[in-house]
């Protein structure tokens, strides 16, 4: 019999969550959250009741009982670096160290919680898979330039670490046995080595290092970075969000939005045709880089996430990579699924449990 597996992904305005039997879906559904009632919350952790009626309304209404979930599993959170990926039980520590926000706010960070509490009261475990501060980063790749800062490692581990072992499926190996570039291309990008099971090397997607994207800034000009922060023209948030949220497609095109910018490109926008394929360069030149560092010994080349989705950005990428590289492209990014997927190893013994 497989296990009924309940799905948890909280996002920043909408909450995704499905009701799975092995790997088949038996409901799901993502449920959008009004701007103006997220606004009424003084914090994302303020929202957990919200949230969790909502998730309780859906089990309910699509005919199930938490009594026969058997696993219960969410996207993890910003919690402190975790040295390996895979799947974690929930614990009290967990939880707690969520709720504090140390290492940063966003609504991820409730998941873990929700699926805590809905498993405690039948009994259960909770579990997170790939988070997205996994750190398995080798200790060369931690190095920056700066010794009094390192390099983190904050990425789409879970998409990223789904669509490697789907390869790895798809092939007839292991993951363990290969070596893999994948590059999630979503609202942020990430750019990741995977060796033999590790992802020994990948920029830092939110707000750090790397090829810029839909919303975020990548790496600038250091010294011209230093001149506009005291410039006097932007106060620290306002700088925050220029990085994070207003960089990027949104710097130069107005929009991230890539159905639009793909319509824009359809219609002869020479503008926009350029912008997507000067990131296109970049997220080449991070593929490169990391293609090198692994003395071209590389299997694939991966591309996934929802920018996957842009004929024309896809177009751009293969433009520049060499054509003897094994290029995969894996649209989309459902997490929901990869959730179930990371849990059902764990239940098939392929992968074993790990504390926080």
């Amino acid at each position: 019999m497989q296990p009924i597996i309940l799905a948890i992904n909280p996002g920043s305005s909408s909450t995704k969550v499905a009701v799975y039997r092995g790997v088949e879906p038996l409901a799901q559904a993502n449920i959008r959250h009004d701007l103006i009632t997220l606004k009424g919350f003084s914090s994302v952790m303020s929202q957990k009741n919200f949230r969790l009626g909502i998730i309780v309304k859906f089990v309910e209404e699509s005919g199930f009982s938490f009594e026969n979930i058997d696993y219960y599993v969410a996207r993890g959170g910003l919690l402190r670096p975790l040295k390996s990926g895979g799947a974690y039980v929930v614990n009290q520590a967990m939880v707690d160290d969520l709720y504090k926000e140390e290492n940063g706010s966003h609504a991820s960070n409730l998941g873990a919680i929700l699926a805590y509490e809905l498993a405690t009261k039948n009994d259960k475990k909770a579990f997170i898979v790939d988070p997205v501060i996994i750190d398995e980063l080798d200790d060369i790749a931690r190095v920056s330039g700066l010794s009094i800062i390192e390099r983190k490692s904050i990425f789409h581990a879970l998409n990223q670490r789904a669509m490697a072992i789907r390869y790895a499926d798809i092939v007839g190996k292991a993951y363990n046995e290969l070596i893999l570039i994948v590059a999630h291309l979503g609202g942020g990008v990430s750019i990741g080595l995977h060796k033999y099971g590790r992802v020994v090397d990948v920029n830092n997607a939110l707000g750090g290092d790397g090829p810029f994207s839909p919303e975020r800034a990548g790496n600038l000009p250091i010294n011209q970075l230093i001149d506009l922060c005291y410039s006097n023209k932007y106060s620290y948030q306002e700088m925050k969000k220029l990085i994070v949220g207003e960089g990027g497609l949104a710097s130069y095109l107005g929009t991230s939005d890539g159905f639009a910018i793909s319509q824009a490109i359809d219609d002869n926008d020479k503008k926009a045709a350029f912008y997507l394929e000067a990131m296109a360069y970049r997220i080449v030149k991070e593929i490169g880089g990391l293609h090198f560092a692994a003395s071209n010994q590389v299997d694939a080349v991966i591309i996934t996430g929802g920018f996957a989705n842009s004929k024309h950005l896809i177009k751009y990428i293969k433009k520049y990579l060499p054509k003897d590289v094994n290029v995969r492209v894996y649209p989309g990014e459902d997490e929901i699924f990869a959730l179930v997927q990371g849990i059902l190893r764990v239940h098939n013994n392929q992968e074993k449990v790990q504390e926080y």
